[in-house]
């Protein structure tokens, strides 16, 4: 943005002041939305003179604006749609032409006037009141609409937002998504619950977690990077179907799939189990891409998603052996496998290097849903291990386009045993902050009911479903590098 037109806007605002006009209107009340005008208006065919007898008022931000002389056309949008807009003076007075003349593309306005349409046919809002509620000092990118850099667009969310009616539909859809969600879960009986985001114990998910104090307690606490610990108190409380749309924080890594701070659905119902979650995670992912105008096939990153049912049931071992090419058993090719793959070795446990093999071999063929069942017990520390195998958990992953969706489990309710696993895991865990949650132990003690819980990623399946293969694209702020940045002028 050039100095130029940063003070030539400035120069506007001391115009409007000195005429008596706020720049920062206040309400603006009877607005409809555009969508809804548009609704209302007269046929293409209706003469202009016979088409202005519908009085309307609107609100929303100028995309474009064309001057001719003394009238003047102008583009008005909100979240609903987009009118054009004309300026007359014989229409607005002496007055409120004055006003008009002094808008810029991007500031927002109220106005009221007739709809009807020009001689070309184009549905036109013909003011004669026009009401100036917020004048834009900066002027929008002219060539917004073609920037790939998606770190500008994520720091700048605001202005990708004004410019991009394709993003602003995302984020509607991602609302839809979250509304769907909870609509099925709560027509299924679930109780939606909120349970703690600090910590005194972080706990249920092996992750760094990001550290925070508590001034008035002098206590250290922890942001909670899984809530499933807190939500299978309230299993044992007698809560028997409860879920949580949660924010969760993590302080590991930023990738295209990873974001330090994300939202995930966690779920548990009483008296189920492991299949139990499949048939409900099946049932919600189909409700909600349903329910968001998803067709069953989709794009993502150049593949094709087939979200027709039933899904894909593949064992661990199975596709490990297939796509590895040996037995996930075998201590000696497992490692011997990740050093040929540059995995480090140094230090690790060999169910730690099968599950990365298992990543980086197996996870990418993994394109339509599929339920990937019966991992290593070893791997995973909250599950109820299978009656007929010790060595493999209850345990399901549900993979789409290469990525993990889902994490479900039938649930270890044995106090006993989850206290053994916790006291192995801790022994392999670096850490000041791993500590052993000896209140979720206690509250085993009291007797948790057998029960399936499952984790869905919010983030992920918004991008699954709307073929978007960062994890930005589908975060309002995501958490982005600090950098330097140039203002070209100070805001004061």
């Amino acid at each position: 943005m050039s100095e130029r037109l940063y003070e030539e806007r400035r120069g506007k605002v001391a115009e409007l002041r000195a005429l008596g006009v706020c720049p920062y209107g206040a309400r603006f009340d009877g607005a409809q939305p555009i969508a809804r005008v548009r609704e209302t208006a007269p046929p293409a065919e209706t003469p202009e003179a016979e088409g202005r007898p519908v009085v309307v008022r609107v609100a929303g931000r100028l995309t474009a604006l064309r001057r001719h002389g003394k009238s003047a056309f102008a583009d008005l949008s909100d979240l609903s749609g987009q009118v054009q807009l004309y300026f007359q003076q014989d229409l607005l007075g002496e007055a409120g032409y004055r006003v008009a003349q002094l808008l810029d593309v991007g500031d927002l306005v109220g106005v009221s006037g007739g709809l009807g349409r020009t001689r070309t046919g184009e549905l036109t809002i013909f003011a004669n009141e026009v009401t100036l509620l917020a004048k834009a000092l900066r002027p929008l990118p002219e060539k917004w609409h073609g920037l790939k850099d998606v770190e500008l667009r994520s720091r700048q969310r605001y202005v990708d937002l004004i410019a991009s009616p394709e993003v602003r539909e995302r984020f509607v859809q991602r609302s839809r998504v979250v509304a769907a969600v909870r609509e099925y879960l709560s027509g299924r009986g679930f109780l939606e619950v909120e349970t703690p985001m600090m910590h005194a114990v972080a706990g249920g998910a092996a992750a760094r977690p990001f550290i925070t104090h508590h001034n008035t307690l002098n206590l250290d606490l922890y942001l909670r990077i899984a809530p499933e610990l807190y939500l299978k108190r309230l299993l044992v409380g007698g809560l028997e179907r409860v879920f949580e749309v949660n924010r969760n924080f993590r302080n590991e890594g930023i990738s295209l799939k990873h974001n330090p701070e994300f939202t995930m659905l966690e779920a548990y119902q009483a008296y189920g189990d492991y299949r139990t979650m499949m048939e409900l995670t099946e049932e919600l992912v189909t409700f909600v891409r349903e329910r968001t105008g998803v067709p069953e096939t989709t794009g993502f990153g150049g593949a094709t998603i087939h979200w027709a049912r039933p899904w894909a049931r593949r064992q661990f071992a199975d596709l490990f052996a297939h796509y590895v090419g040996f037995a996930m058993e075998d201590r000696e090719r497992t490692r011997q496998a990740a050093q040929e793959a540059e995995i480090v070795t140094e230090g690790r446990e060999h169910w730690e290097l099968v599950a990365d093999l298992f990543g980086r071999f197996v996870e990418a063929h993994l394109l339509d849903p599929t339920f990937v069942l019966d991992y290593p017990v070893a791997t995973s520390p909250l599950a109820r291990a299978r009656a007929d195998n010790p060595e493999l958990a209850e345990r399901f992953e549900l993979y789409v386009g290469g990525l993990e969706l889902v994490n479900a489990f039938s649930e270890l309710n044995d106090p006993v045993e989850q206290r053994r696993r916790f006291t192995e895991q801790l022994a392999d865990t670096a850490g000041e902050w791993a500590r052993l949650d000896e209140d979720f132990v206690r509250a085993l003690e009291y007797g948790m009911p057998p029960a399936g819980g499952m984790g869905l990623g919010i983030d992920r399946l918004v991008m699954l479903l709307l073929g978007v293969t960062s994890i930005r694209e589908v975060i309002l702020f995501p958490l982005l590098r600090p950098r330097e940045e140039v203002e070209e002028k100070p805001e004061g």
